[in-house]
């Protein structure tokens, strides 16, 4: 690989952006970098949902994880599951 494909991920970073959703009526805010909002973007586009859907399901789960930790958590683990072949 490359040296410059193999930190442009790096070069991507920057400060963190905060959305707001509201959850069960509940109005709430995330903070996360571009490449975290554009991988759940794109999850939620292969879900079929929206990101304010994906965020409640997230929610629903997280325990007593914050939410932005519990988000990022979830996409590194979403998209490592689809990288995996199937189970045979």
């Amino acid at each position: 690989m490359p040296a410059a494909d193999k930190h442009a991920s790096l070069q991507r970073m920057t400060r963190p952006l905060k959305r707001s959703f509201a959850i069960k009526g509940h109005r709430t805010s995330i903070s996360m970098e571009a490449p975290f909002w554009e991988a759940l973007q794109q999850a939620a586009m292969l879900e079929n949902s929206t990101l304010a859907g994906i965020v409640a399901h997230i929610d629903a789960a997280r325990g007593d994880a914050g939410l932005s930790s519990a988000v990022r958590v979830w996409i590194l683990d979403y998209f490592r599951k689809r990288a995996l072949p199937p189970p045979r």
